[in-house]
């Protein structure tokens, strides 16, 4: 397919143009997009897409266009290329196409979709309009990050569903020969062919515990038919599958396999979509799918990053990434952190882990006049130390250390350690790292035994037996254990930072302005809160057109009055 072109020169008596103008406010994503859409989606920046010879495709400045409204809008592919035949405002804001300009069928946006995922800039939608808002001065040198979950768009089964699921997945990817080995060894009186739930008399508990050792046992016997050979890669993945499922809720008594009674760290709970994980946005609230998140200039609003992780990361893993052009890191997600790290917890028995704030409730409802915060988003664009903040969730050790290396100002809260029934906290005690001791408020120093990653544990042990501190310190027969994080010191500097009134003034004024841009990231009934395609790839890719989207419309309303083919923007910002 080749490379189709838009229409530049409008027909005076069938256009768009004379009957939105007026009717279509000027901050509008619409009328933005109706002036600049030649120069943001220049069919050209789409050439690499398509080859020299084929028929013409549908010219992708217009496709650009209609999947900017589709998002921006809530609208299923079907119903976007409904609105682009018969809305007038969608012709308008691809260039002002005349009135009986023709459609196309919503497969075209499937099909360039899948023609970005597999270029060597998918993201370039949003980077085109974070270009545009860098421009303008828009973009500062302050970052506030978060999350958000986002439902998956499947069931989430349960595990008879999920091992049924996938050995019929296995048996279905597999050849003939390959799926008659297979066959041959599978001895329940099932043939795989449907999906779903098998017939099963569930109030039965013996026929229950039948069913998932029959289960078990088949898809034992169809990994043992794959041991010690060489496949293709979607039966290697198949295979894969299979034996996660079958480890991740299954124990074996006696010869006998049944459910055991634990939840698997890294659970899969879909065989339609195996990346979903079971996830929690507090410790009451839990979702399935994935978690977006997000980097925002709080002046401007303008969105700075995103990408999409497993709904079970912890919110520090991606930050690194969300900051890569600021921080100079490649725009990968960081190491998992382990949890003492997050927190620099104390690991004494009768205490409680040192746990983040959470996050807030969502905005909802909130409408597009945000304030602008005048034009201070560009007075340090190329000056000036970065600034993030995040709350606890970000109080990571590492990335602290990430941030304090770039020179960044760490406005990222960190837990304080607690402990329960008001026992003295990890915060009494006297960490000396560089002596490799520790003091409790009674006065006793201990050494630190070193741990083999950096940090290490400092045990009272017998010191607290005669100590008359000890009710108030540790209910353990062993003595209070302090663990020292390798990150400690830190912990601890940021801990003494956020004590400081100022500090803490600036952090609320800041940081919850991502809340608001996550509530109008989030309004929509397609692909805001719900996933509308399965895949952490394409949920990833999905979320980041929204913010493309939100980012336009954001331009419209901060009064950006040109964008030039070149990238230059003349700016009008005003208080919105």
């Amino acid at each position: 397919m080749t490379l189709g072109m838009a229409p530049t020169q409008g027909d005076l008596l069938r256009s768009t143009v004379g009957y939105c103008h007026g009717r279509v406010a000027e901050d509008s994503i619409y009328a933005v997009l109706h002036r600049e859409c030649f120069n943001l989606f220049p069919d050209e920046m789409f050439a690499d897409l398509f080859t020299d010879v084929g028929r013409r495709s549908v010219p992708p400045m217009i496709v650009a266009v209609v999947m900017v409204l589709q998002r921006i809008e809530g609208c299923s592919d079907r119903e976007a290329v409904d609105r682009f035949s018969f809305d007038a405002r969608w012709k308008y804001s691809a260039g002002g196409l005349a009135f009986d300009y023709p459609g196309f069928v919503h497969t075209v946006l499937v099909d360039m979709r899948a023609r970005l995922a597999a270029s060597d800039s998918p993201e370039r939608i949003f980077q085109v309009a974070l270009d545009a808002a860098k421009a303008a001065g828009l973009v500062g040198r302050k970052r506030v990050l978060d999350s958000t979950p986002l439902y998956d768009a499947v069931a989430t089964m349960d595990t008879v569903t999920l091992l049924r699921s996938g050995i019929r997945g296995l048996l279905r990817v597999a050849g003939p020969e390959l799926e008659a080995l297979l066959r041959a060894v599978l001895t329940r009186d099932d043939d795989y062919a449907t999906a779903g739930k098998p017939v099963c008399d569930y109030d039965d508990a013996a026929a229950r515990k039948q069913i998932v050792d029959g289960l078990a046992k088949d898809g034992h016997a169809a990994l043992a038919v794959l041991e010690g050979q060489e496949f293709g890669k979607g039966v290697a993945q198949a295979g894969e599958l299979l034996a996660t499922l079958l480890g991740q809720d299954l124990d074996c008594v006696d010869g006998v396999f049944h459910i055991a009674r634990r939840v698997a760290k890294d659970r899969v709970i879909s065989t339609v979509d195996p990346e979903a994980r079971h996830g929690h946005k507090t410790a009451a609230r839990g979702f399935d799918g994935y978690k977006g998140h997000l980097a925002i200039d709080p002046d401007s609003e303008i969105i700075t990053a995103t990408t999409v992780t497993a709904g079970n990361t912890g919110d520090a893993e991606p930050a690194a990434g969300l900051l890569a052009d600021e921080l100079g890191t490649p725009a990968s997600p960081a190491s998992p952190v382990a949890p003492e790290e997050s927190a620099g917890k104390d690991t004494d028995k009768d205490l409680l882990e040192d746990t983040g704030e959470g996050h807030n409730t969502l905005a909802t409802g909130a409408n597009e006049g945000l304030e602008a915060g005048g034009a201070g988003g560009g007075q340090d664009v190329d000056g000036g130390p970065l600034a993030v903040y995040g709350d606890a969730a970000y109080g990571a050790g590492a990335f602290l250390v990430d941030l304090e290396k770039a020179g960044a100002t760490v406005m990222v809260k960190v837990q304080p350690p607690v402990a329960p029934g008001g026992r003295f906290a990890k915060d009494r005690f006297i960490i000396d790292t560089a002596a490799s001791m520790v003091s409790c408020p009674a006065n006793v120093t201990v050494p630190i035994r070193p741990a083999k990653g950096g940090g290490g544990k400092a045990a009272f042990g017998a010191a607290c037996t005669a100590c008359p501190l000890a009710a108030q310190c540790t209910a353990s027969r062993d003595g209070r254990t302090i663990s020292i994080s390798r990150y400690e010191a830190e912990l601890v500097r940021a801990r003494e930072t956020q004590r400081d009134p100022a500090w803490r003034d600036e952090y609320r004024a800041t940081r919850p302005k991502v809340e608001r841009k996550i509530g109008h990231l989030m309004r929509r009934k397609h692909g805001g809160r719900r996933a509308r395609v399965r895949g952490r790839t394409k949920v990833n890719a999905d979320f980041s057109l929204l913010a493309a989207a939100v980012n336009i419309a954001r331009l419209g309303v901060l009064k950006i009055s040109h964008i030039t083919p070149s990238g230059p923007v003349r700016s009008a910002m005003v208080p919105a």
